[in-house]
């Protein structure tokens, strides 16, 4: 068989050069006069944000330092006394506690929360467990309270409540478990998420630090990943998260003993819940929100960083995926709120809100997610295609690695993953970046709460059965935005590589591979639930 080559009409290509030509007449007209003082003002505003977050990494990491070597434990910085048992008084002298398990179609982990929380050791006249369950499948519903009727035949003082709505979501749980009568006559309130699994002497070493400093409203405790080691995905959210409780919690606890609730795993004094008004639902982050009321109240919160309770990371991409979103536009939308509030208020100092304002929200919440985003995976490529707009040096490689060094240090077994964990947090950080601005904006998906889904032991269960070809979804498996932003950092690349001289491709090559394999649905577990 004998190929013939057709020849392009000449109208065609003429076309096609006029086009070119065209473009590139416009180009050549916009580009100094347009866009390259706007690229520049883009990357000055990076520059000064960078600046702001790479600050703030120092001042922690120095703090945090200072602590290690000179500062007091918890138990020396505040009374602490072991409770005791009172002859005349008897139980009646320990204080009521309730534990608070907010769930809600929790299959896979709901024998593990509640079993762990009857599993507290505390005189068991004044502790009451309220499982709060909003759940919508009655098969689940049915299965949670047969687990409360099975731990309530042994013995344990537990409460099964329900609602015929999900108004509020979580907050709305917990302020409907906060009406009931019982809980009158309770002084503290310990809350476990439905993958919360505390040891069983979680109240004698939390209780004492709040019945003996009237003014700590809120002891916290840190989390342990009981699988970090399932996926490379579930690896570089412990890095992430280990940063969070070894620094910023700690640091936070020790200087201004303020930090914010992480919803779960910690003890309030339901006088301070009370005085700080209570839960509201006004936005997606409940127990940031409370923590900030009841510190401008004037009470104080501590972190207890020994006091370790085990719980489970989201493995799949499309649970961390929500998650993300929830943890960034909550607090930006949260800002927008109480920004005002934390000004006027009269009952803190100063310096105090100059933390909450600037560190706290600003930097951490707002600037830390905007900068990873709009810096390395937009504006950088940008100065490729235009390369009259220069990035300093230390902008582009001094600063940005000693942030990750102080990043990465609270988890020294995850440092040789350190280059997966920088290209993983620049794709999700396009999450981020669209969350807090619609936080900020309040868009539409400002008060999107999608609970994170849960797997327990259902892969191991699922492990020993055949394996089943998942049926592939297209809409489920493909992610456009980050395969769009791949293509746009592969261009640039390609340009950089024909025409650049910094060699910027090496990384844009590394950081577009990182978007189209997250984009192509390949991170995390797969679960079918057929």
């Amino acid at each position: 068989m004998e190929y013939t080559t057709r020849a392009i009409p000449e109208s065609f290509r003429g076309a096609r050069d006029d086009f070119t030509l065209q473009f590139s007449m416009v180009w050549d007209q916009i580009r100094a006069p347009l866009i390259v003082p706007l690229l520049r003002l883009a990357v000055a505003v990076c520059l000064i944000m960078s600046v702001m977050l790479f600050i703030e990494r120092v001042y922690m990491g120095v703090v945090i330092i200072l602590i290690k070597l000179f500062g007091r434990r918890p138990e020396k910085r505040y009374k602490w006394e072991p409770m005791k048992d009172d002859v005349e008084l008897g139980n009646s002298g320990y204080p009521m506690v309730l534990i608070q398990v907010p769930m809600y179609n929790e299959r896979e982990v709901y024998q593990l929360s509640i079993g762990a929380a009857c599993g507290l050791s505390w005189p068991s006249d004044r502790i009451i467990i309220q499982v709060l369950d909003d759940s919508t499948d009655p098969t689940i519903k049915d299965m949670v309270e047969l687990e409360c009727q099975r731990w309530a035949s042994k013995g344990i003082n537990i409460k099964y409540e329900i609602r015929d709505n999900r108004n509020g979501y979580k907050a709305g749980a917990l302020k409907e478990g906060m009406k009931r009568s019982y809980v009158k006559n309770c002084h503290y309130v310990a809350i476990f998420d439905a993958d919360f699994q505390p040891e069983p002497d979680f109240l004698w070493r939390t209780i004492p630090f709040l019945v003996h400093n009237p003014e700590i409203g809120l002891v916290q405790a840190r989390w342990k990943f009981v699988n970090a080691d399932e996926c490379l995905m579930t690896r570089m959210q412990e890095m992430s998260l280990n940063y969070h409780f070894s620094v910023e919690q700690e640091v936070g606890s020790s200087t201004y003993a303020f930090f914010g609730f992480n919803g779960t795993a910690g003890v309030w004094r339901i006088g301070a819940l009370n005085e700080a008004g209570g839960w509201k639902d006004r936005t997606t982050v409940e127990d940031m929100d409370l923590a900030v009321r009841a510190s401008l109240k004037g009470w104080k919160f501590l972190y207890l960083d020994d006091l370790r309770v085990k719980n489970e990371l989201p493995s799949t991409f499309k649970a961390y995926r929500y998650q993300q979103h929830r943890w960034s536009c909550g607090p930006a939308n949260l800002f927008r709120k109480m920004i005002k509030e934390i000004v006027m208020n009269k009952k803190v100092t100063l310096w105090k809100k100059v933390h909450v304002i600037y560190s706290f929200f600003f930097v951490r919440k707002i600037v830390a997610h905007i900068i990873t985003f709009v810096f390395y995976c937009v504006v950088l490529p940008a100065t490729v295609v235009v390369p009259e707009v220069e990035v300093p040096k230390w902008g582009l490689v001094y600063i940005p690695s000693i942030i990750t060094v102080l990043n990465s240090v609270g988890t020294p077994r995850s440092l040789h993953l350190v280059i997966f964990w920088i290209v993983f947090e620049n794709v999700i950080s396009l999450h981020r970046t669209k969350a807090t601005f619609i936080g900020l904006l309040e868009a539409g998906r400002v008060n999107e709460w999608i609970v994170t889904e849960k797997l327990g032991d259902a892969l191991k269960t699922k492990s020993t059965k055949a394996p089943k070809k998942p049926r592939f979804r297209l809409s489920e498996r493909l992610h456009v935005l980050e395969i769009l932003t791949g293509f746009y950092l592969l261009t640039c690349g390609l340009y950089d590589l024909a025409y650049g001289q910094y060699r910027y491709y090496l990384y844009l090559f590394v950081q577009a591979v990182a978007f189209f394999i997250v984009g192509s649905g390949y991170v995390g577990t797969f679960v079918s639930h057929s």
